[in-house]
C-alpha cells in the first residue's frame, strides 16, 4: 500500500461492532492505547476487518492539536 498520509500507526483489531450502517473498529496500538475508527459496514466487509487482524490506522486531519495540563 502506498499513501501520502504520514500519520500511520500499526495495530491489532480488538473489536468490530457493527451498527445499522456504520461499524466502530477498536484498534490496540500498544502501551494500553486504543484508537476507535467509525467506518461503513461495507468497508469492514470489503477490507476483511476482523477481530485479531493486523491493520494500519491512518489519521488524516486538517488540524492536529496539542494540550497539556
Amino acid at each position: 500500500m502506498r499513501i501520502s498520509a504520514r500519520n500511520q500507526i500499526k495495530g491489532k483489531v480488538i473489536e468490530v461492532k457493527k451498527g445499522a450502517t456504520t461499524a466502530h473498529v477498536r484498534v490496540d496500538i500498544g502501551n494500553g492505547q486504543i484508537v476507535t475508527s467509525a467506518i461503513t459496514n461495507e468497508a469492514v466487509d470489503e477490507l476483511g476487518v476482523k477481530t485479531g487482524g493486523a491493520v494500519t490506522v491512518v489519521v488524516k486531519a486538517s488540524d492536529v492539536m496539542i494540550a497539556v495540563d
